[in-house]
């Protein structure tokens, strides 16, 4: 089960949050009236779709003992022009050269298993309420 996040909003259009003793810094970029001081808010949804999928690819990896060093993960993002959102996330695992071939679809399956993209694809029930301090 998660924690709490506290959101707190330290000037400007900067937003942190407080997370398991982290603080998550957030900015909008300069042309949203932000000073870009730090990732936007979206860019941070962007950012843990990638490195869930990462950590499942690397996972993988060294659970087999297959060498990382070249190995790595980029994602592209297609938009939907009609109704200006974001239409697909292409995710590209870039395998090492030594990287078996009997593994590739087993690598590609793994990433399936990303509880960002789960979560994405059967989303949760959202609830917004108020409270006074």
């Amino acid at each position: 089960m998660l924690n709490e996040i506290k959101v707190s909003f330290p000037g400007g259009k900067r937003v942190d949050a407080e997370y398991k003793g982290f603080v998550i810094k957030t900015d909008q970029p300069v042309h949203q009236g932000g000073e870009a001081s730090a990732p936007a808010p979206f860019d941070l949804f962007l950012v843990s779709l990638a490195t869930c999928s990462g950590i499942y690819v690397v996972s993988f990896c060294q659970m087999r003992n297959i060498p990382t060093e070249e190995l790595y993960v980029t994602m592209r993002i297609e938009p939907d022009l009609a109704r200006r959102r974001i239409g697909k996330f292409i995710l590209d695992i870039h395998l090492p050269p030594e990287f078996p071939e009997k593994y590739k679809n087993a690598v590609i399956k793994s990433v399936n298993s990303c509880a960002v993209k789960i979560y994405m694809q059967d989303p949760p029930e959202f609830e917004v309420i108020t409270s006074k301090s």
